[in-house]
């Protein structure tokens, strides 16, 4: 299992637009992807469960990836959090 953690910079947070673009990114993967908020969990491939965790500016977030391409997925989920929030 991979997993790293982000910092969200985004002045929104994760709202729709980049949440979309997060789990249409999340999909592309074998592995299994979830988002971790404040002891609270979410499917990454799913936008509802993400839009749920109601993640705000300054507020830590934790990927766990675990599967096949784990590797892979963790290096360009991290590189598009960097780039988008």
């Amino acid at each position: 299992m991979k997993s790293f953690s982000y910092v969200i910079t985004d002045p929104e947070g994760i709202h729709a637009r980049p949440a979309g673009e997060l789990v249409k990114q999340c999909k592309s993967y074998a592995s299994k992807i979830t988002i971790i908020k404040d002891g609270k969990s979410a499917n990454a491939a799913k936008i509802l469960a993400v839009m749920s965790l109601g993640v705000k500016k300054g507020n830590e977030v934790t990927f766990q990836i675990e599967g096949a391409d784990e590797d892979k997925a963790a290096a360009e989920i991290e590189a598009f959090m960097k780039a988008n929030l």
